[in-house]
């Protein structure tokens, strides 16, 4: 889908609307974001914010730069909205790449509550897609809380279409959480079951959005050279399967990422949802002694109950949108 967009006088000319200072801005931007999206930010979204705040207080700036620059985990640019030098208003725009071609996500659209349905957040956004046309950027994306129509509704106006919905859940490890009582087994993950699970993970972490993926297939893949390699970089990767008459149900991944909090849930469209159930509530037990807590994020299906079950609580739905300019 080709998008024309045509941008308005208040994104272009207004006075309070200005570039993002990464020099001066990001304490204050980093408390709009805290105030706007506290109650449903994870883990990785409160370490975001600590970031902004440290960055912008302290010496580190350089190096925070630095480190920003290759993994792209906070915005180096964007746009703001002062009010008698209070900024209000915030739009970022974070650069990714995919196939060799960059790809900006549009993030963190927060508006202060006191000054909402004034219009800022299109204009912010609007400024945001010139900023990515200026710079040739083909794609666009950005994604919204499933609860928040009149931000869905404002994206879909400016030209973003629905790509992919996803929950993110949470639990806390537990080593005496429950088992759960079926005639499904949990075994360790056999080679003859690796085309299996690699078709279900293609199906579940789709290519459309493997740029903001930080994880491979690959490191999941049998065999021993790939076990060598896991094993030169000090990556100690978990595996778990759910089969029922050597049939597998499910599997289940954990690799470490620096933060050691994120499953990776892989299942066929039959599966039995209690297979995912129970693979989860091993994770629990299993890394209760690494992790207080740990996430899986899910396409938004029919194993949202099966999730649940297992003792995870959803902490936001998320739709992807995309624009092609």
């Amino acid at each position: 889908m080709t998008t024309s967009f045509t941008i308005s006088a208040r994104a272009e000319q207004h006075a309070n609307l200005r570039p993002l200072s990464i020099l001066r801005d990001l304490p204050a931007v980093a408390d709009l974001i805290e105030m706007c999206f506290s109650s449903t930010m994870d883990n990785e979204g409160k370490r975001y914010v600590q970031d902004m705040r440290r960055a912008g207080n302290d010496n580190s700036f350089l190096r925070w730069a630095n480190r920003a620059a290759e993994s792209t985990s906070l915005p180096l640019t964007g746009y703001i909205w002062e009010d008698n030098g209070k900024i209000i208003g915030n739009a970022s725009l974070v650069p990714f790449r995919n196939n060799k071609q960059r790809v900006y996500l549009i993030a963190n659209v927060a508006v202060h509550p006191d000054y909402r349905r004034q219009g800022i957040a299109r204009a912010l956004t609007e400024r945001a897609i010139k900023h990515a046309h200026e710079k040739k950027i083909n794609d666009i994306w950005l994604h919204v809380r499933e609860d928040n129509n009149g931000a869905i509704e404002l994206y879909s106006q400016l030209g973003f279409v629905e790509r992919a919905r996803r929950t993110a859940w949470q639990a806390a490890t537990d080593s005496r959480a429950p088992i759960l009582q079926t005639d499904i087994v949990l075994t360790n993950r056999h080679p003859r079951d690796w085309q299996t699970q690699l078709n279900w993970l293609a199906r579940l972490y789709p290519d459309l959005l493997a740029w903001h993926r930080n994880w491979a297939f690959d490191s999941l893949r049998p065999g021993f050279w790939n076990w060598l390699y896991l094993l030169f970089i000090d990556m100690n990767i978990r595996q778990w399967t759910a089969v029922r008459k050597d049939h597998m149900e499910a599997a289940l991944s954990w690799i470490p990422n620096g933060r050691g909090e994120s499953l990776f849930a892989a299942a066929g469209e039959r599966s039995d949802p209690e297979a995912l159930t129970a693979l989860l509530l091993q994770a629990r037990r299993d890394l209760a002694h690494l992790y207080p807590k740990i996430e899986l994020e899910f396409p938004s299906s029919q194993f949202d109950g099966a999730i649940q079950s297992a003792g995870f609580r959803a902490m936001r739905t998320l739709i992807w949108m995309q624009a092609t300019l």
